[in-house]
């Protein structure tokens, strides 16, 4: 990865781990790279049950760790979302 890339975001993860190289230019071990790489290709081949509830589920991991419960919890409703639940919650804040 060259250093003109951006190194934030999703994106420089996967163009990162595509090359096997970390962010820090260092390789990624093969183990790490095979395991990931065995987990991807599960969740590529798993049945889903829809775009929506996909969204809500990558909305609540990944906004957990920007947003205060409150927050996102209203953020969702608002969005027509399901709002947060009680394994969320304890999950992702610890209540």
């Amino acid at each position: 990865m060259s250093h003109e890339q951006t190194q934030t975001g999703a994106e420089a993860v996967d163009a990162a781990i595509a090359a096997g190289i970390d962010l820090d230019g260092s390789p990624i071990p093969a183990a790490k790279l095979d395991l990931y790489t065995k987990v991807m290709g599960k969740e590529a081949d798993r049945q889903r049950s829809g775009v929506s509830n996909s969204m809500r589920s990558r909305i609540v991991r990944i906004g957990a760790k920007h947003f205060s419960q409150t927050e996102l919890d209203e953020m969702l409703l608002a969005a027509d979302f399901a709002p947060l639940k009680a394994k969320e919650i304890a999950f992702y804040y610890g209540n």
